[in-house]
């Protein structure tokens, strides 16, 4: 019965976080169109498939398949660095999105939308940088510090003790 509670809970985890962020992006494109689907987003695999099929993305089918693949490598590499710290913040895992959406999202507008079907390595630096630098200002201003908060409030080992009931 634990393991079926477990397996449940993230279940439901995935599908809210998965239905925020598509909210949101969303939302981001119909007040501020283009912002959400250009060169500053974030997101998770799921919430960034749902998004993306949206006729609001204006990157269409290529950021349904670079997005999505970069957000699922960076919560997968955030998952394994989860455990490293440095001053008691992970601050490694919380590179992962910026870096894998920088690399796969700065070159899917390279090579398809600023040089049509070429690849210019300094385009791909300039709209990979441009990626990175708007995930990580969300996640230096959001991400690190609601996980300190979570933590710190060890609300993250409440939910684990309330799994294991």
């Amino acid at each position: 019965m634990k393991k079926q509670r477990k397996s449940v809970y993230y279940i439901v985890q995935g599908a809210i976080i998965a239905a925020l962020y598509a909210t949101l992006t969303i939302m981001q494109n119909v007040l501020l169109p283009g912002t959400a689907s250009m060169a500053v987003q974030s997101g998770l695999t799921i919430g960034c498939v749902i998004a993306n099929i949206s006729s609001l993305s204006a990157l269409g089918p290529y950021d349904l398949i670079f997005g999505s693949l970069a957000s699922f490598f960076a919560a997968v590499s955030m998952f394994a660095l989860r455990n490293v710290r440095i001053k008691k913040l992970a601050i490694p895992a919380a590179l992962m999105p910026s870096l894998m959406n920088g690399l796969l999202v700065g070159f899917e507008i390279d090579f398809f939308f600023v040089n049509n079907f070429a690849f210019n390595f300094s385009d791909f630096l300039f709209q990979g940088a441009l990626v990175a630098l708007g995930e990580l200002a969300v996640l230096i201003v959001l991400g690190l510090p609601f996980s300190y908060y979570i933590e710190k409030r060890h609300l993250n080992k409440t939910i684990e003790r309330d799994l294991k009931k």
